[in-house]
């Protein structure tokens, strides 16, 4: 045989078995996908933060992962993210019409969409429903808390690695940056930002410079229109089209390179059972993009991980306590709280020069630090309000302290989980807001936000749920649920209700830390 004619037949057999290859591993993938009995030996619930490291450390450690995702894989969809002004069908979970926390005009197509929202009898709590969870709808403030906080919050946890090691990793992984400081400066869509620091200056605080998932490379050539408009074209709260790095994009896209992790969406666990042989099955329901059930299922693992965000998680162990007399823990449910989340706002913000912007960016790069104040210690996001004209308001999200915690319980005659949450639990994160604003007008003028909030304040909002199943009460010192040998609670319900600042940062370092450390005692051998 001739060089030409080797090289050729050759070219045509390798392509042939690339060609089998991959089609014997869709065909596997499309067989998986249409089963209602299904076997794993590892299975994930929940694409966010936890679920996602997770499901990176135990692939590049050969082991084989299934991953549930009750929300749409948005990448493979094809379907494009809603921006605030424009909202379409993907805005919204089920909803007919929008749910964001305020100005919700907009009449929707009930649709798997985006972004959803819990709502309790005082509180109402905002999630993300997607391959990449609360990373597809949050605005990617990737903030590191206060060490003195850390360590009062997590007290056994060795905090000089943390701070050496494990927020280095994570600020590695998730692609964090910062905004240039000229190009800030400079910039119209950042005028809210260059107000808010002044007026906060003026008032007597400090303000700090907030890094990002968003890459703020990307974000100068769209605002040379030298790529699609994201940030600058109102689009957050219902997902990025462009320039952030959402899960997707970072740890679960390096996962699924390494040919070991499977992730179904649209597939919605309701249930959990503990089998005599401490192994588990999962009741399934595989849904359309209309809510509706196209099929049920059983999935079997011999271990499980339970990353479905704090209030998803909590939901599956208290509903299947209830359902299936699933063990639990009694610090099951204790210790939540809102991580201090209270909404406020200012009016007639500098009326008479032009506001806060008519443009705006939908990318937060600034806050303000006062959490060394006794008296009033917080953290408060300079955030951006994008209305397509100028509405001199300048809007806040207060991160406090959460002295008084809540209880997430199941409630048999709603069939649902309630919270144990009132006026109380945020009475001195009211204190605080009045503390903050009323400075603010004293030094700058304004008024209080009537126009967003009742009476100025949002103490209903809540963006960061956390607790209920505490590191080292609810599970062991590495998120193993105590009375099972095969379940790992891998979430922000580890973290014991508040930790100070955006809490995304530090869920993942903590599911860095914990996931390590079950691998290294073999857990998953």
């Amino acid at each position: 045989m001739d060089r030409k004619k080797f090289i050729k037949t050759s070219v045509l057999a390798v392509s042939g078995f690339y060609f089998l290859h991959s089609n014997l591993f869709q065909a596997a993938k499309l067989k998986i996908n249409e089963q209602k009995d299904i076997e794993a030996p590892i299975i994930i619930i929940g694409s966010g933060y936890g679920g996602a490291v997770s499901a990176l450390r135990l692939c590049e450690a050969g082991k084989k992962v299934l991953m549930l995702e009750m929300g749409l894989n948005w990448e493979k969809s094809g379907i494009p993210f809603s921006n605030m002004l424009k909202p379409g069908k993907s805005a919204a979970w089920l909803r007919k019409k929008t749910i964001a926390p305020f100005m919700n005009l907009f009449s929707l197509t009930p649709f798997t969409g985006a972004l959803d929202r819990l709502d309790f009898e005082n509180i109402n709590i905002w999630v993300g429903r997607g391959v990449g969870g609360g990373s597809i709808v949050n605005g990617g403030m990737a903030v590191t808390p206060k060490e003195s906080y850390f360590k009062e919050i997590f007290p056994d946890l060795d905090a000089e690695k943390f701070y050496n090691f494990y927020f280095p990793l994570v600020h590695k992984e998730l692609k964090v940056n910062v905004i240039d400081e000229q190009f800030l400066k400079d910039c119209p869509y950042y005028k809210f930002t260059r107000v808010g620091e002044a007026e906060a200056h003026k008032a007597g605080f400090k303000t700090i410079r907030v890094p990002n998932v968003y890459d703020f490379k990307y974000m100068e050539k769209e605002f040379k229109n030298e790529v699609p408009r994201s940030a600058f074209n109102t689009e957050v709260i219902y997902g990025n089209n462009h320039g952030k790095n959402s899960l997707d994009k970072t740890y679960i896209k390096k996962a699924s390179e390494t040919g070991n992790l499977e992730i179904l969406d649209l597939h919605q666990v309701e249930t959990i059972k503990l089998n005599d042989d401490k192994s588990y099955t999962l009741h399934v329901n595989q849904i359309d993009t209309s809510g509706a059930t196209a099929t049920e299922k059983n999935f079997h693992c011999k271990k499980l991980i339970l990353a479905a965000g704090t209030m998803g998680t909590l939901k599956l162990l208290l509903q299947s306590n209830a359902v299936n007399n699933f063990p639990i823990d009694e610090h099951v449910g204790k210790n939540w709280g809102n991580n201090g989340n209270f909404m406020t706002g200012r009016n007639w913000v500098k009326p008479l020069s032009g506001g806060t912007g008519a443009q705006q960016s939908t990318i937060p790069v600034g806050g303000v630090d006062n959490w060394e104040d006794k008296e009033h210690p917080f953290f408060t996001e300079i955030a951006p309000l994008p209305m397509g004209m100028d509405v001199a308001t300048a809007l806040y999200l207060l991160i406090n302290r959460v002295d008084k915690k809540g209880k997430v319980f199941y409630d048999p005659l709603t069939k649902n989980i309630a919270l144990d949450w009132d006026k109380s639990h945020t009475a001195k994160m009211r204190a605080n807001a009045d503390y903050f604003i009323k400075k603010m007008n004293r030094a700058n003028g304004g008024t209080r936000s009537h126009f967003l909030f009742n009476n100025g304040f949002g103490a209903d909002v809540c963006y960061h749920p956390l607790g209920g199943c505490v590191l080292g009460e609810a599970t062991n010192q590495y998120g193993k649920l105590k009375e099972h040998e095969n379940l790992y609670v891998l979430d922000g319900s580890l973290i014991p209700g508040t930790i100070g600042v955006n809490p995304f940062m530090t869920i993942t370092a903590v599911a860095e830390f914990c996931i390590e450390n079950l691998i290294k005692e073999n857990e998953f051998a």
